[in-house]
């Protein structure tokens, strides 16, 4: 899939490169040219990474010893060397060569010339690779054979060989932070585009255009993530309104890190904190004006709000508030009524309301906020009002946790988060489109509030149905993986 997105992208820019070619540079020192090219030679050292990475995963099975690739080895490899390590009998037993009849005829120096090696042998009935007793997950083999790596064995092992254990770490984090910052770098690439085409943002316009595109593009991915929540994502932190798993299911690591509503608490908390001092930015040297101080406000009540949050999340907080019980709770034996004092369920789930206050309070006053023209006060009055609709289904979602909380390490998914993230999405992309050159651009053509409103609409719809298609073809690659060890720890939703 890399390399067919990479050939797609190739050709995108063979296209943009010769449109380029032949038309007039409208929008000088762009960032999306720039940008451009830097993602595609990220995306192609990635891409090199990876086929190294999966001929290690083919290499390891032959060479059990090889230690120089461990650090590009999954876990079910890593399982797989130390079953081989552990039986090393088992190897000459379960194995025979490709150009072995099977009658005992063939030499060892006849064999040992095979190309295909021991573990690259083929089934010529059956069509299947054996050599392992698990020829199913033993996909390196595969892999090589496909990309016509064979030939090449021996100088791209050396080449492994040769490579320092530092120098294969420093690739795999490459990779796999690659692999996580792609969808945000994708979204800025997509964004810079329709700023380059239409032509917005110049001059001191851009820092008008930045607040919306950043703080539109955080609700927007604020959105995508709830809606990963509610169908399973992070589950294994206690995110996708299930219990916590505890230590020895899931790795202490992953057991400390802090809930949900404390990472949205913290995001909001953070905004206010740094977006105090930036709100008069595009007005510098000038005048204060109540448009300004109105932002301003907006910044401090995410200040205070945010850290209401973490004050709430915070677990020794609690402790403390509880406090003035403590000595109620050590005589606790001389009363009769010990289940009393038996902590209630909801202190085992997360129900922080301030997040979700904070964005209502967000999208009543932009809703009622003045505006310089009709169409862009319509516009403010959509994306508030989709906030608003936010906080309601969150309201929703707590009072049915409130009143059943969750009892299983698997996600409950209540409904009503996925009206949730609708509506960040929705909103978020609006809040994008409510900059002041977008505005005008619309009232130059014609355009009224709702064109904006309905496209939205149909683009998130589409959005959160890619979404879950893709988490669902993520599930089904999971299971066809690891068959066995899925179905005996998870059955089905």
């Amino acid at each position: 899939m890399q390399v067919a997105f990479f050939i797609v992208n190739a050709l995108g820019l063979l296209i943009g490169t010769i449109y380029n070619s032949k038309t007039p540079d409208l929008y000088e020192n762009n960032l999306h040219h720039k940008l451009g090219w830097a993602v595609t030679w990220i995306v192609l050292a990635q891409i090199v990474i990876g086929l190294f990475r999966m001929y290690a995963i083919g290499t390891s099975a032959n060479e059990t010893n090889s230690d120089e690739c461990a650090s590009f080895l999954p876990t079910a490899i890593h399982d797989m060397i130390g079953y081989h390590q552990m039986h090393p009998d088992s190897s000459a037993s379960m194995h025979r060569y490709s150009h072995d009849s099977g009658q005992g005829t063939e030499s060892v120096s006849s064999r040992s010339n095979s190309l295909a090696g021991i573990h690259d042998e083929k089934d010529t009935e059956t069509g299947r690779f054996v050599g392992h007793p698990h020829d199913d997950n033993v996909e390196g083999v595969e892999v090589r054979k496909t990309f016509g790596l064979i030939a090449a064995d021996n100088s791209l092992t050396r080449l492994l060989k040769l490579l320092p254990r530092p120098v294969t770490k420093i690739m795999n984090v490459f990779y796999d932070a690659v692999d996580v910052l792609i969808l945000i770098i994708s979204f800025v690439l997509i964004l810079t585009g329709f700023i380059t085409y239409g032509g917005v943002f110049r001059g001191n316009d851009i820092f008008n255009g930045l607040a919306h595109s950043i703080k539109g593009g955080i609700f927007f991915w604020y959105g995508l993530l709830t809606l990963g929540r509610w169908m399973g994502c992070f589950a294994e932190y206690g995110w996708a309104w299930n219990v916590r798993p505890p230590v020895g299911i899931v790795s202490i690591r992953k057991a400390k890190v802090p809930s949900a509503e404390f990472v949205e608490s913290f995001v909001i908390f953070l905004y206010g904190s740094t977006n105090v001092f930036l709100e008069h930015l595009a007005a510098w040297g000038k005048a204060w004006s109540a448009q300004d101080l109105e932002h301003v406000s907006i910044s401090i009540m995410f200040f205070g709000g945010g850290l209401c949050g973490m004050l709430v999340e915070s677990r020794k907080v609690r402790d403390l508030l509880n406090a003035s019980f403590s000595r109620w709770n050590a005589s606790q034996d001389q009363y009769p009524y010990k289940d009393h004092w038996t902590p209630p369920t909801t202190y085992s789930f997360s129900m922080n309301p301030f997040p979700a206050l904070i964005i209502l309070l967000l999208g009543l006053m932009m809703s009622s906020h003045h505006q310089h023209s009709m169409v862009s006060t319509m516009v403010h009055k959509q994306w508030g009002t989709l906030f608003v609709g936010f906080a309601i289904a969150r309201a929703v979602t707590y009072i049915l946790t409130y009143l059943s909380p969750p009892s299983s390490y698997l996600p409950s998914r209540p409904p009503s988060e996925i009206i949730t993230s609708f509506c960040l999405i929705s909103g978020g992309l609006i809040f994008i489109a409510s900059n002041r050159d977008t505005v005008v651009a619309m009232e130059r053509h014609d355009l009224n509030a709702m064109f904006i409103f309905t496209v939205t609409m149909g683009w998130t719809a589409f959005l959160m149905a890619w979404e879950i298609v893709v988490l669902a073809i993520k599930g089904w690659a999971v299971r066809k993986r690891q068959p066995t060890s899925y179905s005996s720890r998870c059955p089905p939703a």
